[in-house]
């Protein structure tokens, strides 16, 4: 990546979600370097301080702060917004990178499929609850990490939550494809405030995706993979792209791979469709949700 593809970012705040390791981990050390002050979150206090630690020596930048939460909680989130518009008098990029798979089926504090709530609605939520100091603080940018499962998802509004049938792979497309359906959404609705949406796939990356609850396919399949897979470092070369660079200023409403715009699933181009899920999952993240 030349230096000209991004923008020096000093006095810029941004926010990376589920910041502790991979992906974001090295978003957020690419944004430190570029100069921004930067906020990460972990469930985990001590591992998110540590890795805050860690990605100020890095990248040599000591303005990195640690927001403690554990985003499947809405209640985490409503208390990680507060403590983030306490933190930054102005917030120029917000990235949604948290997210998971699971296998067998976990539901949250709130009484929510699990991958459902953690891949889209805490992002929907947060994006939500922080978007009047992103506006404030226009031009500003909110990049939300999909994948290219995306592509085999579908939303199923008669079962969402997976009550009837679930699958943890059909959870995981669904969910992705979510992302991309609420960011052009969230572009339309943003139209005209400076504030602008875009989504991406970060490639296959060597993290600890499915870690905690893996299926026997892909702990058969990842250690077969893991030699061709991406690094960290390279999954988030997208991400660093998508809130830093010029070349895409007000662009928005977006699909990125490789910091390329891309098609994504026909699905997610559906206005009808998009209206649904936006407010089904405002029904599920409480009355406050309006953005």
């Amino acid at each position: 990546m030349t230096d000209s593809s991004l923008r020096p970012m000093a006095g810029k705040n941004a926010l990376i979600t589920g910041g502790t390791g991979g992906i974001g981990r090295a978003t957020a050390v690419g944004l430190a370097k570029l100069g921004a002050r930067v906020g990460i979150t972990g469930r985990d206090r001590a591992r998110t301080q540590r890795a805050a630690a860690e990605i100020a020596r890095e990248s040599g930048n000591p303005a990195v702060d640690a927001f403690d939460a554990d985003m499947s909680s809405q209640a985490e989130v409503r208390r990680l917004a507060a403590a983030v518009l306490e933190t930054y008098p102005r917030l120029d990029v917000l990235v949604n990178n948290v997210g998971g798979f699971w296998a067998t089926k976990h539901v949250t504090a709130d009484g929510l499929e699990h991958t459902f709530a953690l891949n889209h609605l805490a992002g929907f939520l947060l994006t939500d609850l922080l978007l009047d100091r992103l506006e404030a603080s226009a031009p500003a940018r909110i990049v939300t990490v999909s994948s290219d499962a995306q592509r085999m998802g579908r939303l199923n509004f008669d079962d969402l939550q997976g009550e009837r049938n679930y699958s943890g792979q059909q959870a995981y497309n669904q969910s992705k494809l979510a992302n991309v359906v609420f960011t052009y959404e969230l572009a339309r609705r943003l139209e005209g405030t400076g504030v602008t949406a875009t989504t991406l796939h970060p490639g296959v990356v060597r993290t600890s995706f499915a870690a905690e609850d893996s299926s026997r396919l892909w702990k058969v399949l990842i250690p077969l993979l893991r030699p061709f897979m991406k690094t960290p470092e390279r999954g988030a070369v997208t991400s660093i792209y998508l809130a830093a660079s010029p070349e895409i200023e007000g662009v928005t409403g977006r699909y990125f791979v490789n910091r390329q715009p891309r098609t994504s699933n026909k699905l997610s181009y559906d206005t009808a469709v998009a209206a649904r899920l936006w407010q089904v999952s405002s029904d599920l993240v409480g009355p406050h949700a309006d953005v």
